[in-house]
């Protein structure tokens, strides 16, 4: 459903991701010597899949949301594009700087100072020593820490950890961004100052893909809508066409 000719941010083509379920596991050494002399196979495994072909080509400038029901594969496939989890089948492909705000602070280290970890985690984004530096006052202030800033990040509330991490990913000028169910951190004040900043993204000329549950949040943001079922994509187009046959689908399951 993207845009004919326009440049792409992100494409899929027949991605595939299965994870396992095992039924055996060899554990101990002497069973490892048993079933290698019996030449039985060391782990028995089921394959469980998560996604299957999964085909989506997202244009430069689009605002997107995976939607669908919890283990639809929402996720998973944001992590595929973010690069977390390499596909078992297929390619996929990024364009520019991406930044996966996926596990907020998942990275942070309890030890330094919010000032460090905001240079360590902006330096993981791929920003330079000068660029972080440059944006550490802006990040310190959308986070509204900036009293906070040499207090160690085991002292901070689970939010104050949360709205550092979200202000990182925004500030650090990313071409395309991912984000998974992380738009009800903070309180009111923060989310709004976030759907601003999210706003002035998109008008920018920024790739936005979206994971959430909250469907005024994304008809706020998105103009398109992709409704995973099953690891597999059952309806691809305007948001608001695929979140009103997505209602109606819960609505008869219910």
């Amino acid at each position: 459903m993207s845009d004919e000719g326009e440049p792409l941010a992100i494409e899929c083509r027949g991605v595939v991701k299965h994870f396992y379920h095992y039924d055996h596991r060899t554990t101990t050494l002497q069973e490892f010597f048993m079933r290698s002399v019996m030449r039985k196979p060391l782990h028995v495994r089921t394959p469980h899949f998560h996604l299957e072909g999964l085909d989506v080509a997202i244009s430069r400038g689009e605002s997107v949301a995976f939607i669908g029901h919890n283990g639809s594969g929402k996720s998973t496939a944001l992590r595929l594009i973010a690069g977390i989890y390499p596909p078992s089948e297929g390619v996929v492909r990024t364009a520019g700087r991406l930044v996966a705000v996926i596990e907020l602070g998942a990275t942070f280290q309890p030890e330094l100072t919010g000032v460090e970890n905001a240079e360590l985690y902006a330096a993981a984004l791929g920003m330079t020593r000068r660029e972080s530096v440059t944006r550490l006052p802006e990040i310190l202030g959308f986070a509204g820490i900036e009293e906070f800033a040499d207090v160690p990040l085991k002292y901070y509330s689970s939010g104050m950890r949360s709205r550092l991490a979200f202000a990182i990913a925004i500030c650090t000028d990313p071409d395309t961004l991912l984000l998974d169910e992380v738009l009800a951190v903070g309180d009111a004040e923060f989310r709004n100052r976030c759907y601003e900043r999210l706003t002035a993204f998109r008008r920018g000329g920024g790739t936005l893909v979206v994971v959430s549950h909250d469907p005024e949040s994304v008809r706020a943001m998105c103009s398109r809508g992709i409704w995973l079922d099953q690891g597999s994509v059952r309806l691809d187009g305007p948001i608001d066409e695929v979140l009103a046959a997505y209602e109606r689908h819960v609505e008869s399951r219910a």
